[in-house]
């Protein structure tokens, strides 16, 4: 297949959420078909609920400084899949990632004739092997890989990392994860490892016990940023700088908002386990991209995009919106999925804003508009079918207005190719 028809075919395996494969069986089939190419890459491991694809991607912008040939696989996507695996920084092109998926293809269906396997590989688990062929034959000397859910029985949880990182766990995927903190916690602990080095960045006091404990009773040696004390801090709305005194590492965080450098020191850490020069740290994080997250894509007006679709996520935009723009004129067009917590994040983000416009990505599982009027609150509640009329709603927008765009990042992926990336 060329690339329109395996991204076709992927879309048609079903939603990668809703059909997800919580087990190790059939992918760790499909990989041992494929000569386990995970096998020969070296990786460092993600998980968390919040801050784990800003600190893959300061990690991965890290280790290319340092001199490292990178992988890096994250999900979702915003605009095209291709966006999922990268080399050196760069998303791999349509061939190559045509060329991996009529190899998985292949595959999976030979395993399908033998009665090998159930069913056909997921979405998630088919990108997955792509991205394990693709690192291996780049070849890279590390791979940057996030966790697509939970991590436990995610299909990521086949390799054998170098290192294994953790970042803020808190409520998402509850249907899959578990209804508390602690089950949460145990699902994102299932990636630790025993005899490979683990990070843990600051966590909620419920969380906290629960990695603790298994790390113990795997005999995990473990890293935690509250060990890493920063000082120095300045925070505006582009980014932030701060010292990381056991370093002594003055760093830029470009990536906005403070939560960010929670994430930036989580990287850090994470690079200085791995033995990657300061210099390099330093550098890499400072030229950290990572779009759909506080994203500036427009001056006048000022738009600004990001993926707050869970508690957490709406919690920091809303700390960014009361820091930088509480005497701005916040213009708020949002739009989710029906399996997030919509109420909650609503009650954190409207209050914040003199507008909002209700919207809806272009998607199956998108909550419609007018379910969103019925769910929350606000003087000046509008509704759009769409975010081009949404878009067109705001386009009297003065030079006192800040347009945010927020909820779901399949939305943050539409306004990107709609309005067009600044970088």
């Amino acid at each position: 297949m060329n690339y329109p028809d395996s991204v076709q075919f992927l879309y048609a395996l079903g939603n990668e959420l809703k059909t997800a494969k919580f087990g190790l069986e059939r992918i760790r089939v499909v990989l041992e078909r494929l000569g386990n190419p995970q096998q020969r890459c070296r990786f460092v491991h993600v998980a968390g609920t919040n801050g784990k694809g800003s600190t893959c991607a300061m990690t991965e912008s890290a280790l290319r400084a340092a001199g490292r040939r990178t992988g890096l696989f994250i999900s979702p996507h915003l605009v095209e899949p291709t966006e999922r695996i990268s080399i050196d920084g760069r998303p791999v092109g349509a061939a190559t990632f045509a060329e991996a998926f009529n190899r998985v293809h292949a595959a999976v269906e030979e395993l399908l004739d033998e009665g090998a396997i159930d069913l056909h590989s997921t979405y998630f688990e088919t990108v997955t092997a792509m991205a394990f062929l693709i690192f291996a034959e780049a070849p890279t000397d590390m791979v940057v890989l996030e966790v697509g859910l939970g991590g436990r029985l995610d299909a990521t949880n086949t390799v054998q990392p170098d290192l294994a990182v953790i970042t803020p766990v808190d409520f998402d995927h509850e249907v899959f994860l578990g209804r508390s903190l602690e089950a949460i916690a145990g699902e994102k602990a299932g990636i630790l490892k025993a005899g490979v080095p683990a990070v843990f960045a600051r966590q909620r006091a419920e969380v906290e016990p629960v990695l603790e404990r298994r790390a113990a009773e795997l005999g995990v040696a473990v890293a935690r940023t509250s060990e890493w004390p920063h000082s120095d801090l300045e925070l505006d709305a582009r980014g932030s700088r701060f010292t990381i005194a056991r370093q002594g590492l003055r760093v830029r965080c470009p990536l906005a908002g403070e939560h960010q450098v929670e994430n930036a020191i989580t990287a850090a850490v994470a690079l200085v386990q791995l033995g990657i020069p300061g210099a390099a740290i330093v550098e890499g994080i400072a030229r950290t991209e990572w779009p759909g997250r506080l994203e500036r894509v427009s001056d006048t007006p000022e738009i600004i995009l990001d993926g707050a679709h869970n508690p957490a996520g709406a919690r920091a935009l809303a700390a960014y919106i009361d820091r930088f723009y509480a005497a701005r004129r916040v213009r708020l067009i949002y739009g989710a999925m029906r399996d997030k917590a919509v109420e909650e994040v609503c009650g954190i983000l409207f209050p914040r804003a003199h507008q909002v416009i209700a919207t809806a990505p272009q998607q199956p599982r998108a909550l419609h508009p007018q379910a969103i009027l019925q769910i929350a609150e606000h003087p000046d509640l509008r509704c759009a079918d769409s975010l081009k009329e949404a878009l067109e709603m705001v386009r009297d927008a003065g030079p006192e207005d800040a347009v945010f765009i927020t909820g779901s990042l399949y939305l943050v992926g539409e306004a990107r190719a709609m309005i067009g990336a600044r970088r």
